[in-house]
């Protein structure tokens, strides 16, 4: 089968899904009017995916899917598309606004300096990066490291939410403002709502400041803390601390 055909395959079936969902009476409100549009229409453009539910088999698929993506404007500058890693069948989630310089140069998520903040936020839950995934709400360095924008948040986020879909997280960590508001609600305020539970695709959230907010403000990682103690209670995690006593 070539490209060609297996994109026109996995449209049909994006298609059949969101004819079926409304039989049953459930809208996609994740999907824009012009992507609804697309997959009413048939596959005459660049296929974008409807949600987690449709087409994909595995990560893997998915990523494979995304491929060299020139989907929004940020393929300009980017290098690599940072799709996420980490353990596919992963309790927890963590999820931050966009690939840094870094993680561009690399291809993988959160491995610059915040990412080895992150990476010793998770030791201190008792896990590894192996054992929880990573990723961002959008896939591609934006130049500059200005803050994501909102037609390539819209585009990017069907495959977040295809991500989540697959793995069937029981927690989502949000890391920082952006992240939070193009999960949860974009009046959402980090400082006023970081430790408060929240809900993604009926998934439990928790939103808490990005590791590069420490690395300027480290006064700020005792409520960063509180908000890891609370997913660890969430998921039954023993606390290190309490445990060496």
């Amino acid at each position: 089968m070539s490209a060609r055909e297996e994109i026109a395959d996995i449209v049909a079936a994006a298609r059949r899904q969101l004819l079926y969902d409304r039989e049953i009476g459930l809208e996609a409100p994740y999907l824009s009017s012009r992507n609804r549009a697309y997959l009413e229409r048939g596959p005459h453009l660049n296929p974008l995916p409807s949600s987690g539910s449709v087409p994909y088999q595995s990560l893997s698929e998915l990523e494979h899917f995304i491929g060299d993506c020139h989907r929004c404007k940020l393929c300009k500058g980017r290098k690599h598309v940072v799709f996420g890693e980490g353990d596919p069948r992963a309790r927890l989630v963590f999820v931050g606004e966009a690939p840094g310089m870094d993680e561009d140069q690399t291809g993988r998520p959160f491995v610059g300096q915040a990412g080895r903040l992150l990476t010793d936020i998770i030791r201190a839950m008792g896990l590894t990066r192996d054992e929880v995934y990573i990723c961002n709400i959008v896939k591609c360095h934006p130049p500059g490291n200005r803050d994501p924008e909102a037609d390539e948040i819209e585009t990017c986020l069907p495959f977040l939410r295809a991500q989540i879909s697959l793995i069937q997280p029981e927690v989502i960590c949000s890391l920082g403002r952006i992240s939070a508001q193009s999960l949860v609600d974009k009046s959402l305020k980090i400082t006023r709502d970081r430790g408060r539970w929240c809900s993604f695709m009926g998934i439990p959230l928790m939103p808490t400041y990005h590791p590069a907010y420490l690395l300027r403000y480290p006064q700020a990682k005792r409520q960063v803390w509180e908000d890891v103690q609370g997913i660890m209670k969430e998921l039954g995690l023993a606390n290190p601390r309490e445990v060496q006593g």
